[in-house]
């Protein structure tokens, strides 16, 4: 037996006796999946186990990330930092080696994945961040970027619709450098795929620009290797290999559902070690196989050392590039105070379009923010002027036209954003966010700070009706762990938004309005506290009016209505509750104090997350149904968006308070 087969069969077993005695995983295409993942780490691809996060590296994207265990296998044995005590604590509390790659956790996984198709629209973003960054920087003799993105999918990733969205789009943008490895082995969770899956692979990718390459036999390393060779020498498209395997290949569950998602149990892992002839201990590299591949890791050390010499000669020649390189890879921020005008609003004007003229005034200073939008940048005002659209003949353009594929697009935007040297930010309108939500929550889990811009935030969108009228997409996006969600009611306060999003290490929503927005004295730097007080009345106010983007303006109108008849009311302005609430207990009570229970809180979209805030005593002006079609002004109208509302609330708010600290006066 060859040191390359049995180095395959050390993946295997290793895999199946981690997942058994996690009594937890996914052998079958660990099993199956090994001649892949080894070839590609032994033949392929350029990495330094002594440094994970080199520039110039081949990114590799598990995913199918149910087949974890493949991953930490092939990392332990070519020498990243993954410890047999780490595989042998695999899916366990804590553990270095959980149930499915997370970024961040382990050395040598440059994205999370399992929800199924994500994966590949990461790889995609990556191929994307390459071009990008090549054409920005490479020059004759000197490719500094210059890599490959690989991807292992399985049935399940290309059944998902998300595949169909960045495969589409990868085969517009003819990204030669994106090689994608499908584990054909026909088995899902449920079965064999005749019933579900039974289309021609070849001709979908064929007919989406795709050079289509079989591999009959993916145990045959050998053809293996002539498919990836030939896959890297056509650059003009990305390549679809198509690798047939056998799920659990070599155990008696082989072929079947069964060793899909369980442990294969004891007797089959004994079987399958019979099979491959396998003597060593559990939990055992072999002496020649351990050899082996720290020779491979070792040499692949020479890549990392050939690119700093090259770079050592690029700076050289090309001083200015070779800095701005080094400030694009190291995320080098621009000193927002810095760039002229960017908080001068004075007209009232929609926040999408206040939004436009930020985004503008930031990228002149920070040249590595790639835009893009799902067809709809011209409404969403998120366009870079002047700075070209990035495409087959242009990949130095710096906007992106992602087409209507808002899911693929988020997925898109985790890939750019963690290659590296780019600030990733697209755009919709709000109520899409609904296909981009599996998308952003894989951002916040990795803490990656994509900016998403998103539009037409309430029923002020008007006659476009309730689909198109975000309501509880608010709420929802709130209840995402990490990821902060940022409604400002001017120019000011958009700014803002795009200033906390690009200087803290999370994803952010910036929510903008179609109609246009008064423009208020003391918004700006404020609204990075998330809330703050923005107009207030002498001594103790007796209600507290808490509104986000256009609601504020009611909350201002009814202000005055109450102060003509003797109520004083504070205005408070909460743009983002989750940098209110990272904000100490003493500032909070300064804005909001708990002596003050009368409230009414106001948002043109669900009334759940309002109750922290409104109290015992407070009212709520927000959305308990769907919107309507009409005019946007009748529409706030019907459902009771106007300031004479909000002051009938704010007496009635009055009233309850009043009553209960009476009732607790008489109790005592």
């Amino acid at each position: 037996m060859s040191v390359q087969q049995k180095s395959v069969d050390t993946i295997r077993v290793i895999s199946a006796e981690a997942i058994q005695k996690a009594n937890s995983g996914h052998p079958g295409i660990c099993i199956g999946a090994a001649p892949i993942g080894f070839e590609l780490f032994s033949e392929f691809l350029r990495f330094s186990y002594k440094n994970p996060k080199w520039d110039n590296r081949d990114r590799f994207v598990l995913s199918a990330g149910h087949g974890s265990m493949l991953l930490y296998s092939l990392l332990h044995m070519f020498g990243f930092d993954v410890t047999m005590d780490d595989i042998k604590n695999f899916r366990q509390l804590g553990s270095r080696t959980p149930g499915h790659p997370e970024y961040g956790r382990t050395d040598g996984i440059e994205t999370s994945t399992g929800p199924l198709g994500q994966g590949i629209g990461n790889a995609v973003g990556m191929a994307v961040a390459e071009a990008h960054l090549a054409a920005r920087f490479n020059k004759p003799d000197f490719p500094v970027v210059d890599h490959f993105t690989y991807c292992i999918c399985g049935d399940g990733c290309l059944e998902e619709g998300i595949s169909y969205e960045a495969c589409s789009f990868a085969g517009t943008q003819k990204l030669g450098k994106l090689i994608l490895l499908y584990d054909r082995n026909n088995i899902t969770i449920e079965g064999k795929i005749d019933c579900t899956f039974n289309e021609d692979i070849p001709t979908r990718f064929a007919a989406q620009g795709w050079q289509v390459i079989r591999v009959d036999d993916a145990n045959n390393l050998l053809t293996l290797r002539a498919a990836i060779q030939r896959a890297q020498s056509d650059l003009t498209r990305p390549s679809l290999i198509i690798c047939k395997t056998v799920i659990g290949y070599g155990s008696p569950l082989a072929d079947s559902a069964d060793v899909h998602g369980a442990p294969m149990g004891e007797a089959n892992l004994a079987q399958m070690k019979s099979f491959f002839k396998w003597e060593e201990e559990p939990f055992t590299v072999p002496d020649d196989v351990k050899e082996y591949c720290a020779k491979l890791a070792e040499d692949k050390l020479k890549y990392e050392e050939e690119w700093n010499e090259l770079f050592a000669k690029y700076k050289e020649a090309y001083p200015e590039l070779a800095a701005q390189y080094k400030q694009f890879m190291d995320g080098v921020l621009p000193d927002f105070k810095n760039i002229e005008g960017l908080f001068d609003f004075n007209a009232p004007e929609a926040t999408r379009a206040s939004g436009g003229k930020v985004l503008a005034k930031i990228s002149e200073a920070m040249p590595n923010i790639m835009s893009g939008s799902a067809d709809l940048a011209s409404s969403t005002k998120t366009e870079l002027k002047g700075a070209g659209y990035f495409a087959p003949d242009c990949r130095e353009g710096r906007n992106i036209h992602y087409g209507v594929r808002e899911h693929a697009m988020a997925a898109i935007c985790n890939g750019i954003q963690l290659h590296g040297g780019l600030q990733a930010l697209c755009s919709t309108f709000f109520s899409f966010t609904d296909y981009m939500k599996a998308g952003i929550r894989m951002s916040a889990l990795m803490e990656i700070p994509v900016i998403y811009v998103m539009t037409h935030d309430s029923i002020g969108v008007g006659e476009d009706g309730p689909t198109h009228q975000p309501m509880e997409q608010l709420i929802g996006l709130r209840s995402v762990p990490g990821l902060k969600v940022f409604r400002p009611c001017d120019g000011r306060e958009t700014a803002v938004a795009y200033i906390s999003a690009l200087t803290q290490p999370s994803p952010t929503v910036i929510v903008l309005s179609r109609q246009n927005l008064p423009q208020y004295e003391g918004t700006g730097v404020k609204a990075l506290l998330g809330g703050y007080v923005l107009s207030d009345c002498e001594g103790t106010p007796d209600v507290i009016l808490i509104g986000t983007g256009s609601e504020v303006e009611l909350c201002m109108g009814a202000k005055e209505l109450l102060a003509a008849k003797n109520v004083k009311a504070r205005v408070v302005s909460m743009p983002s509750m989750e940098e209110f609430e990272k904000q100490t207990e003493e500032y909070r009570e300064s804005v909001l104090p708990k002596a003050v229970k009368a409230r009414v809180c106001v948002e043109a979209g669900s009334h759940f997350a309002w109750y922290k805030y409104c109290g015992d005593c407070g009212e709520i002006v927000a959305m308990h149904t769907f919107g309507t079609s009409g005019p946007a002004k009748q529409v706030f109208e019907h459902f009771g968006f106007t300031k004479e509302n909000v002051a009938e609330k704010a007496e009635l708010s009055i009233k309850k308070a009043a009553e209960m600290i009476a009732e607790i006066k008489n109790a005592k």
